[in-house]
């Protein structure tokens, strides 16, 4: 049986997450390629909501937040087309993640044609620039520098409905048992991809779905 296109993927991230940070290329080199053929779902999940907390408790015993920065260091310096601010995870240490993904809610909902631009803007400003970005006035300056209002978007967010999109996306995870940043899943579930998972990997999947098997099927 023949699919229908385009075909839907979800892909669950965090912004504060530094896999997501560098492996948001290969987002935009799979939704390039398969342009026609694939629509991708962006999610946001709560892995940074409670960023310190949940850094200080989890490195505890490995140096916390500094050990953590140095983590972070390590993972960019492997990969040339993203770079890291000096003051990221030691000076400059976000309380939360989850302003951003409310933001980005509404972006989806206000204008989603500047939703992918908005995202990687965000996480731009946090990872290469180094900017608290879980400060809701450096959310509307970076989302003003795209080309959205902030007058707008404080609206949208002001009537709940960014609220009932981010909710919408972590049903959607907790339906696909994801709890890991990046997460993409193909075939409503049945496949499920997560971590640092490279473009040959992705690409193969998705290949699989459109042109090796049934519908509900997949061989890879």
């Amino acid at each position: 049986m023949k699919r229908e296109l385009p075909i839907s993927l979800e892909y669950f991230s965090d912004v504060l997450c530094v896999w997501a940070y560098v492996g948001h290329v290969r987002l935009v080199e799979l939704e390039q390629a398969f342009a026609a053929e694939i629509a991708v779902d962006c999610h946001f999940i709560d892995i940074f909501g409670d960023a310190r907390g949940k850094l200080a408790a989890s490195w505890a015993d490995r140096g916390g937040l500094e050990a953590y920065g140095a983590h972070v260091r390590g993972v960019v310096e492997r990969f040339d087309h993203v770079t890291l601010h000096p003051d990221v995870w030691t000076r400059c240490q976000p309380t939360s993640s989850m302003g951003c993904h409310i933001l980005l809610a509404a972006v989806k909902l206000l204008d989603p044609s500047l939703f992918r631009a908005t995202a990687w803007a965000l996480r731009e400003a946090f990872f290469g620039d180094g900017l608290d970005i879980s400060q809701r006035r450096h959310q509307l300056e970076v989302a003003e520098r795209v080309g959205l209002p902030s007058h707008e978007l404080e609206a949208i967010l002001g009537s709940g409905r960014a609220h009932a999109e981010l909710s919408r996306g972590q049903r959607s995870a907790r339906r696909h048992g994801v709890e890991v940043s990046p997460t993409f899943v193909f075939d409503d579930g049945r496949e499920r991809l997560q971590g640092n998972v490279g473009y040959r990997v992705l690409e193969a999947n998705v290949r699989e779905l459109l042109h090796g098997g049934e519908v509900g099927r997949s061989w890879c």
